[in-house]
């Protein structure tokens, strides 16, 4: 947390109410140095509020449930082969 952007930003920034504040958050994680590793905290503890990472709480969803239909796929190659 040490290195991250939003060290010196306020919280309210990363909870806002509405969809400019979200961008504002977004521009914010861009240029931070952990964000890939803020994100993975979010999805990991399920953190259903704010900007984490510079996704949002509808991103992370869909994010989320993207990870969760790919575990249940078996990948092409770990599929039997059709016989015909």
């Amino acid at each position: 947390m040490g290195r991250a952007r939003c060290v010196v930003e306020s919280p309210n920034v990363f909870f806002p109410s509405d969809g400019v504040g979200v961008l504002r958050a977004q521009r914010i994680c861009a240029e931070c140095a952990v964000a890939e590793e803020c994100l993975e905290y979010a999805l990991a503890n399920h953190i259903p509020h704010g900007v984490w990472g510079g996704a949002s709480e509808r991103q992370r969803r869909r994010l989320q449930q993207r990870r969760q239909q790919d575990r249940r796929q078996p990948a092409a190659e770990d599929r039997p082969a059709a016989v015909a």
